[in-house]
């Protein structure tokens, strides 16, 4: 009987359970991650709970840069960030084909193995969209003087985001907030920033920001306007460039 290990929804969570089944599949030659929450339970399967562990999951990136190297280490995280419930089975798939390889390291080249070509769909899908919002973010001042930003990925792209903004604005105090995954990457000035996990839900009114971001809120907004040429409105190619979804934290379109 296949046995399957289930894990949380992060990182971690998800290499510890690679863990287990990496030494499941040398016990027994056979198998399966899945991701809680989407797991959909088949016959002749035995599931099992796997506990995130720090160094279990160390473990496992460990021997994925011995072996598959920084590529495949790279891509293989991204993949793990995507909000695709298959992602831990792709994953797995992919370290295995990488076992019949004479040169492990070559891994994502084999785009005709099915895991593969998995994995850097789903890596591809995460680095788009945090290449979107390092453009898209936009920081509020609050009346504390912290910087906070707010965003709605559909991906775990934090992490991905956090050190960009840590290199940028190191001499700021700076926070921003992911309300689809309920974290928040949190910056001290010159301090590392640090992933903060189960942030719970707070509306948007609760919110105090200091007199003069309102004040440059709407500046911005009147520059904005003053700027379009209303002939040359184009909302569907406007679209193509910038989906209505990246917009609901964007002071531009803020009601006025």
């Amino acid at each position: 009987m296949k046995r399957v290990f289930v894990c949380q929804d992060n990182v971690t969570g998800i290499f510890s359970a690679l863990y287990d089944a990496w030494l499941e599949c040398r016990k027994t030659g056979e198998a399966g991650v899945a991701v809680r929450g989407f797991l959909e339970q088949k016959l002749f399967c035995d599931y099992v709970e796997s506990m995130p562990s720090a160094k279990k999951a160390a473990a496992v990136e460990r021997m994925i840069l011995k072996n598959l190297g920084e590529t495949a280490a790279r891509e293989l995280y991204y993949a793990a960030l995507s909000r695709d419930g298959e992602k831990g089975e792709a994953i797995l798939g992919a370290m295995l084909a990488a076992r019949k390889l004479r040169d492990s390291r070559r891994i994502m080249e084999q785009l005709q193995e099915p895991h593969v070509a998995r994995v850097f769909e789903l890596s591809r899908n995460v680095k788009n969209e945090t290449h979107s919002f390092l453009e898209f973010i936009r920081f509020r001042e609050l009346e504390s003087r912290i910087l906070l930003a707010r965003i709605r990925p559909k991906n775990q792209v934090l992490s991905c985001i956090a050190p960009h903004f840590a290199d940028r604005l190191p001499l700021e105090n700076w926070m921003i907030l992911d309300e689809t995954w309920h974290m928040a990457a949190v910056h001290e000035k010159q301090k590392q920033w640090v992933l903060v996990r189960d942030v719970p839900d707070f509306p948007g009114g609760q919110l105090k920001f200091s007199a003069q971001e309102e004040e440059m809120t709407r500046l911005w907004q009147g520059f904005c306007r003053s700027i379009a040429i209303e002939e040359r409105r184009n909302e569907k190619l406007q679209r193509t460039h910038l989906p209505l979804w990246y917009r609901e934290h964007m002071v531009e379109f803020f009601p006025a």
